[in-house]
């Protein structure tokens, strides 16, 4: 296949950018301690200087793949897929979402709200970043707001966002990986004497399992 018809299909969707996939447990969130198989797609210009996943940000390094093959991959393992990235919403998850759902898969997605959604999802975890922030549409769609903090300001930074999300959403504050030490007493205290907000940990870290 020449580089023009694969760039073609993955402008299309039908040809994603796949970092990597894996059958695993939910570290974070609302989902923490439940199977799922992630689909990691390469590309993302945020730029989150505390990035653990900055091999993702370059889409060229990762080969695209077929969507159905993706697709062939989750089902093998699980009736839950979270797509996560990089940032999945570089690309048009549409055609990948459309598969899935062929599949009665549940669809969650990650993404940090920057780009404009595509796509079908049964659960939106959204994680601003305050160099690129969220659209209105990922605001309203947000069914999980996760917040990572990594100072002080970032708790400022939470209550800007939770202001923002629709008044059914979720609220998670987590501990950036490299800090943890530093900040889980004050995001225990935080969470404390605001208790709408619910404390997330990067429990896959703690378990050693990707």
């Amino acid at each position: 296949m020449n580089k023009e018809k694969i760039e073609a299909l993955v402008q299309e969707g039908k040809m994603l950018p796949l970092m990597e996939a894996f059958y695993t447990i939910q570290g974070e969130g609302h989902h923490t301690g439940t199977s799922a198989y992630f689909v990691r797609i390469g590309g993302c210009d945020v730029g989150c200087h505390w990035c653990d996943v900055k091999e993702s940000w370059d889409a060229e390094k990762h080969p695209p793949t077929v969507t159905e093959k993706i697709v062939d991959e989750v089902i093998k393992y699980s009736d839950t897929v979270v797509v996560t990235g990089g940032e999945p919403l570089t690309w048009d998850m549409t055609y990948l979402t459309q598969m899935l759902k062929q599949k009665q898969v549940k669809i969650h997605i990650e993404t940090s709200g920057a780009y404009p959604f595509s796509g079908i999802w049964d659960w939106v975890c959204l994680s601003p970043k305050k160099n690129k922030l969220p659209t209105k549409e990922a605001y309203q769609k947000a069914q999980e707001l996760k917040v990572i903090i990594f100072n002080k300001h970032d708790f400022k930074f939470a209550e800007e966002q939770a202001k923002q999300v629709n008044e059914d959403c979720l609220l998670y504050l987590q501990p950036e990986w490299s800090v943890r030490e530093k900040m889980i007493p004050l995001i225990v205290d935080y969470v404390m004497k605001n208790p709408k907000w619910k404390i997330s940990l990067q429990t896959h870290k703690y378990l050693r399992i990707p």
